[in-house]
């Protein structure tokens, strides 16, 4: 696997410390080691860039969302998370994830933050599931930028592809109605149907395994969990995504996300050698993640000397 989950850098191992600095190199998702804050993702291992956005005046199909697109979010909701059920809180305090302000930091303490974004621990000592390899879940997915997303249209479906994972997605435009969740399998990704709602394309997803995180800061969902996306383009290389989560089982009320503004990318946003451009097959590979990373990196740093992901 090409990225890595970002180290917490809170009075832990010099080892640590120095992989730290090295993940920030890597792709700009680390901790600072003073704050413990995470500062906003800016480029992966591959280069993929999350270049400042500027709409540009060339013509467009408000209705046509075809393209390969770079996000700007890797959070759900930056400044906002729902009152829980008992369960949800009870999820909630299981989850120990490796993304936000580490636990002993000063940022940790900043009450004015989430909760969730206040509690990285190393990846070694957490469970976040990635780790192993697993799928990282549809919205966690959505989120995860800025990895390019590829979106083609259909007549009858649009099909996604996210180069991290290189996992797909089916958006049914056929008129199906979703599924009964009780009669069907979860699945990572759920179910999706979309229709038009003027120039916004509205997606509804149910059946979302309940083993996946909202995203990398381990909100929970429960397997009666509906998503609903709202895509608009508001310029040529502009797309617009807003998602609300609709999980009573979890969250006693509605959770809206933040606006995840995605640029349209071109040949040099996705170059990977002389000639060559378009999605990386960046696959998460259980015997480089698992037996060699993990193994080797990962959990010595978080001082746990040859374990693998639990």
């Amino acid at each position: 696997m090409l990225h890595r989950s970002v180290w917490v850098a809170a009075s832990v191992a010099v080892l640590l410390s120095c992989l730290v600095i090295a993940q920030q190199v890597g792709n700009n998702q680390g901790k600072d080691a003073k704050s413990g804050k995470a500062p906003a993702p800016s480029r992966n291992s591959l280069g993929r860039g999350a270049a400042p956005l500027v709409p540009d005046n060339l013509p467009y199909n408000k209705r046509d969302l075809s393209g390969v697109w770079l996000g700007n979010k890797y959070g759900f909701n930056a400044t906002y998370e729902p009152p829980m059920t008992p369960e949800g809180k009870k999820k909630f305090d299981e989850q120990k994830p490796s993304y936000g302000a580490a636990v002993g930091t000063r940022a940790a303490l900043d009450e004015k933050v989430p909760a969730g974004r206040r509690r990285a621990i190393p990846p070694a000592q957490g469970n976040d599931y990635v780790g192993a390899c697993n799928p990282l879940g549809l919205i966690r997915m959505l989120l995860y930028d800025p990895a390019p997303m590829e979106m083609i249209v259909t007549p009858n479906r649009i099909l996604q592809s996210f180069e991290w994972t290189w996992d797909h997605r089916t958006i049914w435009l056929d008129g199906r109605s979703l599924p009964k969740v009780e009669e069907y399998l979860p699945r990572w990704d759920g179910y999706s149907v979309g229709k038009w709602d003027g120039d916004t394309l509205v997606v509804t997803t149910v059946g979302l395994d309940d083993r996946q995180w909202v995203d990398h800061f381990g909100y929970p969902i429960s397997d009666k969990a509906r998503l609903e996306e709202r895509w608009r383009r508001t310029a040529h290389n502009v797309l617009e995504l807003n998602m609300t989560l609709t999980d009573p089982g979890i969250y006693t009320q509605p959770w809206k996300s933040d606006t995840d503004t995605f640029r349209l990318a071109t040949d040099a946003d996705l170059a990977a050698g002389t000639g060559w451009a378009g999605l990386a097959e960046d696959r998460c590979v259980p015997m480089d993640e698992v037996d060699q990373y993990n193994r080797n990196v990962r959990n010595p740093a978080g001082g746990v000397p040859g374990a693998t992901h639990k």
